[in-house]
């Protein structure tokens, strides 16, 4: 006996088909079908196929006995391939929707199986819970603009030079510390270099030198890149700073970033990258702002037992070291603001471990107090602006 459905929009006019997306490298995995209780129907087309994709729609359509004009509703999770494949869905006349994979829900099992038939079953299953009112059953991924996606580009660039710094430099001073050899990593590097004596008080040896020399002009090139690329960021906001600093929403990033230099302690930097990644999105109150950065506490409780989990860790992974580097500077440059002296009093007198917890709270607080500030014009209480505006 066949299953029966049990969505009303399985069959009359207002049908509809549903798509859900597994992609890889290599191939998608669509799965189909019309609602709950219905069989599910699988094919596997070469990643970026769209003609591939298309077809596939049709022929399921015409499977369920769906009209050519019936809507067809799509999802799939966010992941390598971003948002190009949402606004092609979107232009092919796809209502789709791109989730955020930590959210789905799975079995609580220590062992479960996984493959790509199951995650996209899994997925179609929770597409169709979506559509008939539960919004909560995920987390939908908001969409950027291409221009500002776009834009999003050069901090994410002077971060990742920022963390291939780290890593040459950490080559230079393992390769070094192999014959028992310190050196600073500045303008005289190579004159240094060329003199210093190993433990033995013996010559470098030659083929050390050239692997050192060899990494430190890799070095010396993402290091002219990153001063480069924090110029920049410097001659944009400060041609932003012209304008006006009247709080709204719908201000370009280079502006936003201006009004938040105005605070002592924030840098061209730090006010673009939180310009393009926290404040140009529809974020609504503190709360979403919180589970951005991913710095909000995840308490346990069940019956008698209650335990703290630490934070969440959601959101944006660069963004939470670019926020506690920012607490440490706010405890700086605004030592008598309202964050600061709650600091002070909480954390202030403890060892380096409570020192550290506080920071990630001060964070998240510093985070909440700026996105206001960015909205609504309210100054942080007891912050000190810059003389010059």
């Amino acid at each position: 006996m066949s299953p029966t459905p049990q969505c009303s929009e399985c069959s009359g006019r207002e049908a509809a088909l549903y798509v859900a997306l597994e992609l890889s490298a290599t191939t998608w995995l669509v799965a189909s079908g019309v609602g709950p209780g219905t069989a599910i129907r699988r094919v596997t087309v070469e990643a970026g196929d769209r003609a591939g994709f298309l077809a596939e729609v049709r022929r399921a359509r015409a499977r369920w006995g769906l009209a050519a004009e019936a809507p067809v509703r799509g999802c799939y999770e966010a992941g390598r391939d971003a948002f190009w494949v949402h606004r092609w869905l979107t232009a092919a006349g796809v209502t789709n929707v791109v989730v955020d994979s930590s959210s789905i829900e799975v079995s609580r099992r220590a062992r479960r199986a996984k493959t790509d038939r199951l995650d996209a079953e899994q997925l179609l299953r929770l597409l169709w819970r979506y559509w008939q009112g539960e919004r909560g059953v995920w987390h939908v991924v908001h969409v950027p603009s291409e221009a500002l996606e776009d834009a999003r580009h050069h901090e994410r660039l002077v971060a990742t030079l920022v963390r291939e710094r780290t890593r040459w430099r950490n080559r230079i001073h393992g390769v070094l510390a192999t014959r028992g050899v310190r050196l600073r990593l500045d303008a005289q590097f190579l004159t240094r270099l060329a003199q210093v004596r190993d433990w033995a008080q013996a010559p470098l040896p030659v083929g050390l030198v050239a692997r050192v020399r060899s990494l430190w002009a890799q070095l010396t090139l993402v290091q002219t890149q990153l001063r480069e690329a924090r110029r920049a960021q410097r001659v944009a906001v400060r041609a932003a700073r012209a304008v006006p600093p009247t709080p709204t929403a719908a201000a370009p990033p280079e502006v936003v970033a201006a009004r938040l230099q105005h605070l002592r302690g924030i840098a061209a930097g730090s006010a673009l990258t939180l310009a393009k990644e926290v404040f140009s999105r529809d974020l609504r109150n503190r709360r979403e702002v919180g589970a951005l950065s991913g710095l909000v506490p995840v308490p346990y409780q069940s019956g008698a037992a209650a335990r703290d989990q630490g934070i969440s860790r959601a959101g944006l992974r660069p963004l939470r070291g670019l926020l506690v580097q920012l607490a440490w500077q706010w405890l700086k440059w605004q030592p008598d603001s309202a964050l600061a002296r709650w600091y002070a009093a909480r954390f202030g007198a403890g060892g380096a471990r409570p020192r550290k917890i506080g920071i990630v709270a001060l964070a998240r607080r510093l985070l909440i107090a700026l996105w206001r500030y960015q909205h609504t014009g309210v100054v942080p209480h007891g912050a000190v602006l810059r003389a010059t505006a």
